[in-house]
């Protein structure tokens, strides 16, 4: 039996108060592998997460091998895994690498989390094959706004749930900490440089120490930036030490904004410094949600602790008024940031309703930032699996987006490879890019996406068969999932299978997880199986080494589909300046709308002959990406007249979540 396997033998008995009811027992299709109750008419998520019992992780930690004093435990369901795991297994084989993606998004939702998570429950409580599943750690924002959370649905869900969406381990609440206190940190040093002389600035920054001037590692770091080569703080010179106290920075050039993790579109411009005791230090600023923080998109790029603090090191605040870069360790607040995101760094364990082991790790948005969990979550979950094991990692949005970042940003990074693609698509979301009607929330969908419709299904697939030919441009075969819905038609289904397989997939399988868990995704398992046995190829699609314009271009057209790029006056400007400091070999983030393949979230299916218009670029040089603005892009959402949190509540007599989703 696939549950005998030792990864996954999990024996702990369901309690007696959740066996049904007798009138509920009619309702039960099937008890799964691990003791969970399926029913034929599938409940709220939050009701479906609250009807099964997770295992204790810690054992789950001790299937993955795990020793006791490599995992700190954060309750009874969730644990974080220490970096000391990767040199314990330095030895052992690495699994097969699986990317999940999707085609352009849509209102209807394409189900790439549920996706993920049947996925991982097929291929380890059914397929009998060791795995974990890699997933981003969702922003409070959109949970309590529209969007609700991201433990996937149905029968193929992260539990509890609740934590998931909510706090986790306060990795977020860290990043939050480590923002604010750089935040806080630019706006000080500018106040007091310019209240007080450079005698005075010295004697506070340098302090005695047994009778002697004392200059910390990080003071003597900023003193080779300057191209003074001196240790001993009594060899400086006055013009030295005048350079060494004053960072000169220009308020115009400041790009760090302080964040937070709700959708409050208030802060997204203020005013900072009108008190009384600031003598007129004013400035206007914003907030960004916490998940666009550099320091979250370094948490998902780092490969150690000491990766981390370097690029923590690296991150570009401001420019002086040389124009020269400004950065964390010119601040001196480099190790301080550290310090706050050390248990940040280590990977979250959790467990997906069938009890297979599921790595939670890091958030970036996938639009503004590269949209991805963590290179250390992936890398430890590899080495966990072993050779014939199955890491499952998603990529956020479209694979436009999310996939096109995995395989540029990510993967030149970890130095890791994926060995397949998967791509979720729905018959009802590809209507909608064959021009179906728009979707109105609160109002029933329009009969196209209810009946078949097999003309507007195959104009709309043209964005399926463009999202499989981009992932073979990077050398990977891909697999299909076919998201079923109770409307899907056999014709239909069968229509999708034969343009995926045309564009060059290895296999298109319809998949019914949400319904039935890992059962309901078992044939996508032993497609996926199969196609990681195909060799892959991998490649990157542009060199490092081209120019910033070669390289948007190389995605605008390759990925996109466009037929130009243009570039505003501002652009031209900082493709100029970024030449200029070297960061031009950096790769490229682009930050564009999710809802297109172009620049317009109006243009659906496979636009063509657009111009993506470069409105500004911004560098993220600790995470170390440049990202182009395409168009307008809100880095902090905002709360709409009906947010999610109306439904959310606690049940005081039981302590349970309501209404989370």
């Amino acid at each position: 039996h696939p549950a005998s396997h030792p990864f996954f033998c999990l024996t702990t008995p369901v309690p007696q108060r959740n066996q049904p009811m007798p009138e509920e027992k009619n309702n039960i299709a099937r008890v799964g592998p691990t003791g969970l109750k399926f029913l034929r008419k599938v409940p709220g998520d939050m009701v479906v997460a609250q009807s099964c019992t997770p295992e204790p992780i810690i054992k789950i930690a001790q299937k993955l091998g795990v020793n006791e004093d490599e995992v700190d435990l954060y309750g009874k369901h969730k644990a974080k895994l220490d970096l000391s795991i990767l040199e314990t297994l330095k030895n052992r084989k690495m699994g097969k690498y699986i990317c999940v993606t999707g085609i352009t998004p849509t209102p209807l939702g394409e189900g790439k989390s549920t996706t993920t998570v049947g996925l991982c429950q097929a291929l380890g409580a059914y397929l009998n094959k060791p795995t974990i599943g890699c997933l981003r750690q969702p922003s409070q924002g959109p949970t309590f706004g529209i969007k609700g959370g991201a433990a996937g649905g149905g029968y193929s869900q992260v539990v509890p749930m609740d934590d998931f969406n909510l706090h986790l381990t306060g990795d977020i609440h860290a990043i939050t900490a480590a923002n604010n206190l750089l935040a806080a940190q630019i706006d000080a040093r500018m106040f007091h440089e310019a209240t007080q002389s450079d005698k005075a600035l010295w004697r506070r920054l340098v302090p005695n120490r047994g009778g002697k001037a004392y200059l910390s590692p990080i003071m003597i770091r900023r003193l080779k930036r300057l191209g003074i080569e001196k240790t001993d703080a009594a060899h400086l010179t006055d013009e030295e030490k005048g350079r060494f106290v004053r960072l000169n920075i220009d308020p115009s050039t400041i790009t760090w904004r302080r964040v937070l993790d709700t959708n409050d579109r208030f802060i997204r411009k203020i005013i900072v410094g009108l008190g009384p005791k600031e003598k007129d230090k004013i400035r206007t600023t914003g907030f960004d949600i916490t998940v666009a923080s550099e320091i979250m998109a370094i948490l998902a790029l780092a490969t150690s602790l000491e990766d981390m603090r370097d690029r923590f090191s690296k991150m570009v605040v401001a420019l002086d008024k040389k124009g020269n870069a400004v950065t964390a360790d010119d601040l001196g607040v480099t190790g301080a940031l550290t310090v706050l995101m050390k248990e940040a760094i280590k990977p979250n364990l959790m467990q997906t309703l069938e009890k297979t082991p599921m790595i939670v790790h890091a958030g970036p948005f996938a639009n503004i930032a590269h949209g991805n969990s963590s290179i250390i979550a992936d890398h430890i979950g590899l080495k966990m699996v072993g050779p014939d094991g199955f890491v499952v990692t998603e990529a956020g949005f479209g694979a436009d987006i999310g996939m096109e970042k995995f395989m540029n940003i990510k993967c030149r990074y970890s130095g890791l490879t994926p060995d397949a693609v998967v791509l979720v698509a729905t018959v009802r979301a590809l209507k909608m890019h064959g021009g179906g009607p728009k979707v109105v929330a609160g109002i029933p969908l329009p009969k196209e996406y209810k009946d078949e419709n097999l003309a507007l299904l195959e104009k709309g697939a043209g964005n399926m068969q463009h999202m499989i030919k981009t992932a073979k441009k990077f050398g990977v075969p891909v697999v299909v999932a076919l998201n079923k819905f109770p409307t899907d038609t056999e014709s239909e289904l069968k229509l999708l299978k034969k343009k995926a397989v045309e564009a060059g997939a290895e296999d298109a399988v319809v998949a019914d997880h949400w319904q039935n868990g890992g059962l309901g995704a078992k044939e996508l398992g032993e497609a996926v199986i199969k196609a990681s046995k195909v060799e892959s190829k991998f490649k990157f699609l542009y060199d490092l080494d081209k120019s910033i314009k070669s390289k948007i271009e190389t995605i605008a057209k390759e990925v996109y589909g466009a037929k130009d790029v243009s570039y505003s006056k501002t652009a031209e400007r900082q493709i100029s300046n970024y030449t200029k400091l070297g960061f031009h070999k950096l790769p490229i983030c682009m930050a564009k709308t999710q809802y297109s393949l172009s620049h317009d979230p109006m243009l659906k299916g496979v636009p063509t002959g657009f111009t993506v218009p470069i409105r500004e670029i911004r560098a993220s040089i600790g995470a170390g990406f440049l990202y182009p603005l395409v168009g307008e892009m809100s880095t902090m959402p905002g709360l709409g007249t009906r947010p999610a949190f109306y439904d959310i509540d606690i049940d005081t007599k039981t302590g349970k979540v309501i209404g989370l989703s």
